[in-house]
């Protein structure tokens, strides 16, 4: 099977290291198990700071938020990746920028195709499909070993995060995006 997907890039920062239109195609299609109409934006930490707020009630800017905005007939919805907190954990973590921003979106796009990470269970399944997407694209697994795997799966139990998933959008295009 080959996903049809139709891809909008906007880049509302400027910065160097962004990846290109041409690169964030393949790691979407990558990931992509149906056919799907996707926006991703590539935001600078106050537009990701404010998604955020509004969103998920989290003061506060993020890596990626998924924004489903429908299911059928065809998957459609949006990904915003905030440049400079990518560039910071990509540094942090002694990773390549690439390998980051494809990490981040195969993760998006599997968010938009139901894909979650509330559970233990949930968490396992999406992590290992994100792993076999992100090491067939040429990038290092992006959660290392299994028993960093059961170690964060604690952790995120201890956490109990709340499920926010299916808000639909309703800012002003083109930044119609809700999380996913």
């Amino acid at each position: 099977m080959n996903p049809k997907l139709a891809l909008t890039v906007q880049y509302a920062v400027n910065a160097r290291g962004l990846p290109s239109r041409a690169r964030l195609r393949r790691w979407a299609r990558a990931a992509l198990e149906r056919d799907a109409r996707v926006t991703v934006r590539i935001v600078g930490t106050g537009e990701a700071r404010a998604l955020n707020r509004n969103f998920r009630g989290k003061d506060r800017p993020t890596n990626v938020l998924t924004f489903i905005l429908r299911e059928r007939p065809r998957l459609e919805g949006d990904i915003a990746l905030c440049a400079p907190v990518i560039a910071r954990e990509a540094r942090a973590g002694g990773k390549s920028a690439a390998a980051h921003y494809a990490h981040l979106l195969v993760h998006g796009v599997l968010h938009l195709q139901g894909y979650d990470h509330e559970t233990r269970r949930e968490a396992r399944l999406m992590e290992r499909r994100e792993s076999r997407v992100v090491a067939g694209l040429g990038f290092p697994d992006p959660y290392g070993s299994g028993e960093r795997r059961e170690e964060r799966g604690e952790r995120r139990e201890k956490a109990g995060k709340t499920r926010t998933r299916g808000i639909a959008s309703r800012l002003p295009p083109p930044a119609s995006l809700a999380h996913g």
